[in-house]
């Protein structure tokens, strides 16, 4: 999530926290157990999860071009032995021109 940059007042930042151990689980929650079963083919159920967003966030620099803004979250989940984590763009993909940034090694994901 490198090259972010809020130092104008343009975008947001926010999280939600949700710890279901012992507690009825909400459809995000569910949402999230459903798509870790669908995409590694095995049984998932969610201890704690952690939805961060990041909305209309402008690239480093936004002082040269502060339009162009890209929301997207990560979500991580675990069931106490097991964590992942689910990265989510909005429509359209990257909004940011990354011929414009200051290193041009950009990837989107994470090792």
């Amino acid at each position: 999530w490198d090259n972010a940059d809020f130092s104008r007042g343009v975008g947001t930042t926010f999280y939600q926290e949700f710890s279901t151990l012992n507690t009825a689980k909400p459809p995000f929650v569910r949402d999230v157990e459903a798509k870790v079963r669908r995409y590694l083919r095995s049984s998932y159920s969610a201890a704690w999860t952690l939805k961060i967003t990041w909305e209309k966030a402008p690239v480093y620099g936004a002082w040269t071009d502060s339009r162009k803004t890209v929301t997207y979250q990560a979500v991580l989940t675990t069931d106490g032995f097991r964590s992942y984590i689910l990265m989510l763009y909005q429509d359209g993909g990257m909004q940011w021109d990354y011929t414009k940034l200051t290193s041009t090694n950009v990837l989107i994901g994470y090792t």
